[in-house]
């Protein structure tokens, strides 16, 4: 007969920090993501009425736009999208503009909201390759953002159906001048 493990002991064995399957980001999710009708108003309304900001905001477009994919399509897509952070926590603004996109189909099938958790990795292929890996399904991508023509993102949904989409992000090391800032600090 073997006794039984005292509860209180510290184990050898490593714990797993979930249940079986679940998703662990590889690096802390930064970025809470809304997808918006027209972003001067959600902006406006962002900072008036909720207080976050400085907002800094952005079209990216082709030509400087590159390597556009949508559900595996290579497609030219358009959209404003406008940054702040509020503590650690990045809030971004969406507003699709042309082609097909995530963002306009959010926009159809739900109307304005949450769309998608961001997080920044500091080496873009190697973390699609491991999402991929796991399972996870690419719903949208492009680079080349930046005022150097670096800077990527790639979406994926993730496995089982969890209705929320995930960002990999890889900053810019320089990022083109903004079309606006507001408020003006």
């Amino acid at each position: 007969m073997t006794e039984p493990s005292n509860q209180n002991e510290p184990s050898n064995q490593t714990e797993p920090a979930g249940p079986p399957g679940l998703f662990q980001a590889a690096a802390p999710f930064r970025q809470v993501a809304l997808v918006v009708r027209d972003l001067d108003r959600a902006v406006r309304h962002w900072a008036g009425v909720l207080g976050v900001g400085p907002w800094t905001a952005y079209t990216l477009a082709p030509p400087r736009l590159r390597d556009c994919v949508h559900r595996s399509e290579r497609v030219d897509f358009s959209l404003r999208h406008a940054l702040a952070w509020s503590g650690d926590v990045q809030f971004e603004l969406v507003q699709p503009l042309t082609g097909p996109s995530i963002f306009a189909e959010h926009l159809e099938r739900h109307g304005e909201g949450l769309q998608h958790l961001g997080t920044y990795v500091e080496d873009h292929p190697a973390a699609v390759r491991d999402h991929l890996e796991r399972g996870f399904t690419p719903l949208q991508s492009a680079r080349g953002f930046g005022a150097e023509g670096d800077g990527a993102f790639a979406y994926f949904a993730p496995p089982g159906g969890t209705g929320i989409v995930v960002e990999l992000i890889s900053a810019p090391r320089v990022r083109v001048e903004p079309d606006f800032v507001y408020p003006k600090g």
